[in-house]
């Protein structure tokens, strides 16, 4: 492994067989991986770790994700909607606590048109205009992207969950993979910095799954990678299925750094559900974002992905105090500024998805 490791700290890329041996390999003894991620991410971010404040502003969806708790089947999850001043309430919250970037998340949910978004991102941007604002709300046409660009939102999330299609199809009803990349060359067209990733441990998935969504990733070379373990929700279809591996999450995500040193890429609130120290041993291998929650308590326990999401019971300053201290304690040191992401993504010019 060390070979191979080597070169693909220098060289950022492996060819199929290459990847799969080295899970094989990592699996067995991850550290090395690590070591050589977490070196990476210093290379080119240093100590940082960017802060980002989340707002779930609704959990409606229009999709019926198989693995997903907000799903539209779910008639048990109690919806809500976040109006307009409420966001902005949340970004001012966020901006005592010294946010100086945020994510406006939600299910694909209709009732905020292409107009009520413009004016939220807007509202935002004046009241804050030094703020990076993300977007994850699903899939749009290209109009819609290029109106929220030119808003003021300059991220935008959508990972693409799984690039077997097999899979892919099979977990979302009525959806369509192609759909899906298109949606994320539309982002990129319109002008966003795009973050995409995947789904570790969904029933049916396999090693040359796992090997296939880094190779998608290396081709696309989005801004932002973000990879997290299935969950199972037992209120939807795969709720009775085991959930996804930490351990094999974490390789995903090291090597994700290897393979795009200049990605951002988050410590998920998903590994630390299945491990109390997921979210630090993400940071030590490769990790260097963290998203924690300024949703409204009343509100945020509603955003039910998965069941039991780690400190889904703290308010905005204890979720501020509570990230700062296990990023301290990674040796690793908070940001709360923009995080922008390095500029010249390697082999931009020859990414095509």
């Amino acid at each position: 492994m060390n070979k191979t490791l080597t070169r693909l700290f220098e060289q950022h890329q492996l060819n199929r067989q290459e990847l799969t041996d080295l899970i094989i390999a990592a699996l067995e003894n991850p550290q090395p991986l690590f070591r050589l991620a977490r070196e990476t991410t210093a290379r080119h971010y240093g100590d940082s770790v960017f802060i980002r404040g989340l707002i779930e502003f609704s959990n409606y969806c229009s999709r019926n994700c198989l693995y997903c708790g907000i799903q539209r089947a779910n008639r048990s999850l109690d919806r809500y909607r976040l109006t307009e001043d409420e966001i902005l309430d949340c970004c001012h919250q966020g901006a005592e606590l010294g946010y100086n970037s945020y994510v406006l998340q939600s299910g694909e949910d209709g009732y905020y048109t292409d107009e009520i978004l413009v004016r939220i991102i807007r509202r935002i941007k004046q009241q804050f205009p030094k703020a990076a604002i993300a977007l994850s709300i699903g899939e749009r046409d290209f109009s819609s992207y290029q109106q929220l660009y030119r808003a003021g939102a300059s991220r935008f999330l959508l990972r693409h969950e799984t690039a077997n299609q097999h899979l892919y199809h099979r977990f979302h009803p009525q959806m369509s993979f192609t759909e899906r990349q298109q949606c994320l060359l539309n982002l990129r067209k319109a002008g966003f910095n795009i973050g995409a990733g995947f789904l570790v441990g969904l029933p049916g998935q396999s090693l040359a799954d796992l090997v296939d969504d880094l190779l998608f990733l290396k081709q696309l070379q989005p801004e932002m990678v973000g990879i997290g373990p299935f969950i199972a929700h037992p209120e939807t279809p795969l709720g009775g299925y085991k959930n996804g591996s930490l351990e094999i999450t974490l390789i995903m995500l090291a090597i994700a750094r290897l393979l795009l040193p200049l990605s951002l890429i988050p410590a998920t609130t998903a590994v630390t559900t299945l491990k109390s120290a997921g979210r630090s041993q993400a940071l030590l291998a490769g990790a260097n974002v963290v998203m924690p929650n300024l949703t409204p308590t009343a509100a945020k326990v509603k955003y039910e992905l998965y069941k039991n999401k780690a400190g889904i019971a703290d308010d905005s300053q204890q979720a501020l105090n509570k990230i700062k201290d296990v990023i301290l304690q990674a040796g690793l040191i908070p940001d709360l500024g923009r995080g922008d992401p390095v500029k010249k993504i390697i082999n931009r010019e020859s990414a095509k998805c």
